[in-house]
């Protein structure tokens, strides 16, 4: 069993997540407390435990309010209550009030870029006639063309195809994704008011911070002006240019007067509540514009989710972002892998090669300076789910484009022989996707206790992240170390106490000597001379006191 981690009480932490490490759960893949094979809140809540002794700070719950599900969940009809599909606000109550006994905190999802096209607001738009106070609270436009048969400019969704449908009178309207996302006008006073009146709802349920779906792009630039390219007339995409490049709907300088107005709101709440966005940006320094004391309190660094296999790729992503977070003042957030992206397992290599790599990815983010985000799944080593019937695929992103992220969001396995693996009761048989055979062997009832086991690593390494004096809160600022060709090193130090990270990315196995003892690794170390052989693909932590 792992040693217990010590935790400061809720109240008494205002920054707890400049160093926290996050769990995303994504909810309808988590747990299945009801049997109908779809996760809940009541699933979440009774795995608890499992994910205190895992060793986290925090949760992250991808969406669970009302919606029709066209994006899981990613559309929302109702931002003040919750799926029938995931259990009631009673069902969260619960939920919250058993995760802050057991010192962990909860972040919820806000999707405030479009809402469904179910949501009463975009029903009354329809109802309603061009010019229509209803239609102000969306991006209604007339089309191009002698009778309006064209969309009001090239704007392309992110899923792939138009970014704009003709509704029956002959007007159009904007959405950046899927058509029943459609986009808010956030330049109307009432979706302002609407939205900081949900951030007090879950603030007042007791909720510690918020991840801000599409942060960078409510506001889009005056006069709707063309991108001058598309897919359909150059074969490229124009979402080729998040984080590279300007485009007129994404990243424009008015959408800060929105978090200006959001950050006394959270700081009016005691215990810490925060936010962490998700946007993108052409640089660092205009991403740093979304984290400050006036504004959010993170954003995500997504360089780990394309960084290659290699010390030249690893070192520039660390190094930007700890150049970006000595910019802002603000803590960097890490991530290697999330519900939109395919698992690092499988990026790296897929099979053997992939999980050995994968393993350590996770022991260089974890001993970084910052926040750490999880995302389920990962500490058991899961790989992507490449072979999903297309018929059981349900990101819409698919239909439009061939692209899937449905194989990351596969239900994780909890114990078992057979599929799925107690993601649900026992007795049934029910998933909203499928589980691999393969992954009786990678489940929570597997690994556990397992010397060795991902999950084993995962525990081990949370447990002196939060413990040791080099590594815990923001302590020890990151010194890189030269230690050969093909070999990532860095240390962290408090006081007389150092502890250096170092990866084995060179092909070949190294002699690691002078750093100390190891105290935790990824592959197993052997003695040689003075020193420690370190395989291929391997990482491992040593300490010197």
């Amino acid at each position: 069993m792992t040693a217990a981690i010590n935790r400061t009480p809720l109240a008494s932490d205002d920054d707890w997540w400049r160093s926290a490490v996050v769990y995303q759960v994504y909810v309808r893949s988590f747990a299945d407390a009801n049997g109908d094979g779809v996760g809940d809140l009541q699933g979440i809540r009774e795995r608890l435990p499992y994910l205190r002794e895992l060793g986290v700070d925090a949760l992250w719950l991808t969406p669970f309010f009302t919606s029709p599900q066209i994006d899981g969940g990613y559309d929302v009809a109702d931002y003040r209550d919750v799926d029938p599909m995931f259990g009631t606000l009673a069902d969260f109550d619960a939920m919250i009030t058993d995760a802050h006994a057991l010192g962990l905190r909860i972040i919820v999802d806000l999707v405030p870029n479009h809402t469904s096209s179910a949501h009463p607001w975009f029903r009354a738009a329809l109802a309603a006639r061009p010019g229509s106070a209803e239609r102000e609270r969306y991006l209604f436009a007339d089309g191009k063309g002698e009778q309006g048969e064209l969309p009001p400019n090239d704007w392309e969704s992110i899923f792939g195809g138009p970014a704009w449908t003709r509704v029956a009178d002959g007007q159009w309207y904007l959405h950046l994704f899927d058509p029943a996302q459609p986009d808010l006008n956030w330049r109307h006073p009432e979706v302002r008011a609407e939205f900081e009146d949900v951030l007090r709802f879950w603030l007042d349920r007791g909720v510690d911070g918020f991840r801000i779906d599409v942060a960078h792009g409510m506001i889009k630039a005056e006069g709707l002006p063309d991108v001058g390219f598309n897919s359909m007339t150059t074969g490229r995409r124009q979402s080729e240019l998040l984080g590279k490049g300007r485009l007129p709907y994404f990243d424009q300088d008015e959408v800060h007067d929105i978090y200006r107005a959001w950050r006394p709101i959270l700081d009016s709440y005691p215990g810490g509540r925060m936010a962490v966005a998700e946007a993108w940006a052409e640089t660092p320094q205009r991403l740093a514009r979304y984290i400050g004391p006036d504004e959010l309190h993170q954003a995500f660094s997504f360089d780990f989710l394309d960084a290659t296999w290699s010390a030249d790729s690893f070192r520039k992503v660390i190094d930007t972002a700890l150049a970006e977070s000595t910019i802002v003042g603000a803590p960097t957030t890490w991530v290697l892998s999330n519900h939109d992206r395919q698992r690092h397992v499988t990026r790296y290599g897929d099979g053997e090669v992939g999980l050995r790599r994968a393993r350590a990815a996770a022991l260089l983010m974890l001993a970084l300076p910052g926040c750490a985000y999880l995302y389920q799944g990962e500490e058991l080593g899961l790989p992507e789910v490449l072979d999903l019937p297309d018929e059981l695929r349900q990101d819409p992103a698919f239909l439009r484009t061939g692209e899937s992220r449905d194989g990351c969001r596969v239900p994780i396995p909890w114990s078992g022989e057979l599929a799925p693996y107690g993601f649900s009761p026992e007795g049934c048989e029910l998933s909203w996707l499928p589980a691999p055979a393969t992954w009786r062997a990678l489940s929570v009832a597997a690994q556990t206790g397992v010397p060795g086991s991902t999950l084993e690593l995962y525990r081990a390494a949370l447990r002196i992240r939060h413990e040791h004096p080099a590594l815990a809160g923001t302590a020890g600022a990151v010194t890189w170390l030269e230690a050969g060709p093909g070999v990532l090193a860095f240390r962290r130090s408090a006081g007389d106490t150092v502890l250096t990270c170092a990866v084995n990315v060179s092909g070949a196995e190294v002699v690691i000597d002078g750093y100390g003892r190891p105290i935790v690794a990824s592959a197993e170390l052997t003695e040689q001379g003075g020193g420690h052989l370190l395989p291929v693909d391997a990482a491992a932590w040593f300490e010197r006191r």
